[in-house]
Parts: C-alpha cells; structure tokens; sequence
C-alpha cells in the first residue's frame, strides 16, 4: 500500500485513507442492513443466502453485544482494532442503526484509522512482516499463530453449532 502513496504529501494521503475508511464503513453497513431486510422478507436464495449466512456466521453477533453493551461509542473504538471492524459495522447495519447516527459514529473512526496508518500504522506492519519473513524462527511462529486461530475459530463453532434442530447456536 506504501507504493500507491509513494511521493504524496501527508494531508493528501491522511485524506486518501479517511476516504477509504469512510467508505468501507458505509460499504459493509448498507451491505448487512440490506441483507438483514432481505432475510426478514424470507428472500434466501442463491447468493442472497450465501450473503445471509455470512451474516449469521461471522462475527456479527459480538459486534451486536458491542454496541448493546457500549452504544454507538463501539463505532470509533473499532476502528482502532484489529478483527472487531467488520463485525461491529455488520451488526450496527443488522440491529438497523438510523444510517445518520452511524455515519457520524464512523467519522472519528476514520480519523483516527487515517491517522494510525497515514503516519506510523503501516511502517509497523511492514517492518513485523520483514523481520517474520526474515528469520526462520519468525515464519514457524507466525504459522503456529495462524494455525492456533484457525483452531480456535473451528472449535468454537463447533461447539456452539448445538442447540437448535437447524443446527444453530441456543
């Protein structure tokens, strides 16, 4: 991603990336209300229900618990986090958070996401990458993290798949 910045001014690259964190909050809202509107009026065929079921088996419902548990202030805080995003802007689409509310929530989000990335942010990730890629102690324990999540996120939805006749989560 460095590339595609490469010889822009600061401003003009903290702009580029609010832009994008703006318009990816907004994509992945209107993408799970719809879906959500979808499902109610029981449209689950084809890719509406492949889209459906994303919905239903990512990590929506912990983003709901977010925003229940801390309002619209779990908005901003996600976009500061890794994994949390994509769940937390799913669920407030969802629950059907007014679009204006969440829009204003998701501004300081992609201001401090613009920040974190346009300065420091993606300096960090890339000098991690290149000092995993370059040992080989790095690689093996980067695999092992990798392989441990992977684990992790079969065995509890495995786990939690028994319940209902249908084979969802109680």
């Amino acid at each position: 991603m460095t590339e595609l910045f490469e010889g822009w001014p600061i401003q003009l690259v903290f702009v580029a990336l609010f832009v994008i964190a703006m318009l990816r909050g907004q994509l992945v809202y209107w993408l799970a209300r719809s879906l959500t509107s979808a499902s109610l009026r029981g449209a689950r065929t084809g890719r509406r229900a492949r889209l459906a079921a994303w919905l239903d088996d990512s990590g929506v419902d912990h983003g709901a618990r977010l925003l229940r548990r801390l309002g619209l202030v779990a908005v901003p805080l996600c976009y500061v986090t890794v994994g949390l995003q994509s769940a937390v802007m799913a669920a407030a689409g969802a629950l059907r958070i007014e679009a204006w509310k969440y829009t204003l929530a998701t501004i300081p989000g992609s201001l401090a996401w613009a920040a974190i990335y346009a300065t420091i942010g993606w300096a960090l990730w890339e000098a991690a990458l290149l000092a995993v890629a370059g040992s080989p102690w790095g690689i093996a324990a980067l695999t092992l993290i990798v392989a441990l999540t992977a684990g992790t996120v079969w065995w509890r939805r495995r786990t939690t798949r028994v319940g209902l006749p249908d084979g969802r989560a109680a």
